[in-house]
């Protein structure tokens, strides 16, 4: 990280951003509507690119916030594009140097509760009351702050659940899986919808080929997958709609005298992996996307 000591928020100075109000008014962070929304978030920078974030190399931090970089040095990351996590409303688009040393912030409304934020930009493209998609650019990547608190640049990003601060300060998930505080390098699945980053030997891991698939309609494709070296199948369900928003997915594996095995549940970009040994054994399977359903007969014995 390229940050240093003078990056200090007071904890009353970020009350300012919004009003508190009682944490009974807030969604749950463990209900249902809560876990669903989490998933739709995405890394906030363009597809493809990986980033290196860290929740504990400032003193500014109050608990889940992280700042993000990428460069070898200290200016390299200076006008990156900053992307939007999840789609969502304007709320904020100003300096906030004086308030609370965020310098050019963006704090956009996902809906039921949640919001993110991205401070310290370079610059700003969105105006508040903006309608922005997932994966529009929104900033780009700075120092600003307050007068004479010298930073270098980088992306400071937060979740907040509700407005009972710093309480409601979130961890962060992106593309479904929480952030491996402190610190973790991660690649940017904020594709923009445009296509499923994914693939089903990534899903499945090295040593499985694809061997039989089925269309879901245009709402996703099932694959089964054979890795010869352990004998084991593999099943994922990859979807083509509603990219990195959680809907209703499922992929399951059914060798002959077993028991099914389902993964099943609301999901940004597949079901799966399911996997069973299934050397010189027939199987059943397939897996639903959107309104479309797959289910194989018992084949692939060999």
């Amino acid at each position: 990280m390229k940050l240093t000591g003078a990056m200090v928020a007071g904890l009353a100075l970020l009350f300012s951003i919004g009003t508190v109000t009682p944490a009974s008014a807030d969604p749950v962070p463990e209900s249902e509507q809560a876990q669903i929304l989490a998933t739709n978030f995405q890394m906030p920078f363009p597809c493809g690119q990986s980033w290196t974030g860290n929740s504990s190399g400032s003193s500014a931090h109050q608990s889940w916030e992280i700042d993000f970089n990428r460069g070898s040095t200290p200016d390299a990351d200076l006008g990156d594009p900053v992307v939007a996590a999840a789609s969502g409303t304007v709320v904020i688009s100003s300096h906030q140097g004086s308030v609370n040393r965020y310098g050019n912030l963006v704090k956009i409304d996902h809906g039921g509760g949640y919001a993110t934020y991205y401070a310290h930009l370079n610059t700003r493209s969105v105006s508040v009351g903006q309608s922005v998609s997932q994966g529009q650019q929104i900033g780009t990547v700075g120092n600003t702050s307050a007068p004479g608190n010298n930073i270098s640049p980088h992306l400071h990003y937060e979740v907040r659940l509700g407005n009972s601060y710093p309480s409601n300060i979130q961890k962060a998930v992106f593309n479904g899986v929480t952030f491996g505080y402190p610190n973790q390098t991660l690649t940017s699945r904020n594709c923009g919808g445009s296509s499923n980053p994914y693939t089903p030997q990534e899903v499945c891991g090295a040593g499985y080929d694809v061997i039989d698939s089925a269309a879901l309609g245009a709402d996703g494709t099932v694959y089964l997958l054979y890795n010869s070296g352990n004998g084991n199948n593999c099943v994922t369900t990859l979807k083509a709609k509603s990219l990195g928003t959680a809907t209703a997915t499922s992929a399951y594996l059914e060798v002959q005298g077993s028991a099914r095995k389902t993964d099943s549940g609301n999901f940004g970009y597949y079901a799966g992996p399911v996997v069973a040994s299934a050397a010189n054994k027939c199987v059943k399977w397939g897996g639903k996307a959107g309104s479309s359903t797959y289910d194989s007969p018992l084949e692939h014995c060999d």
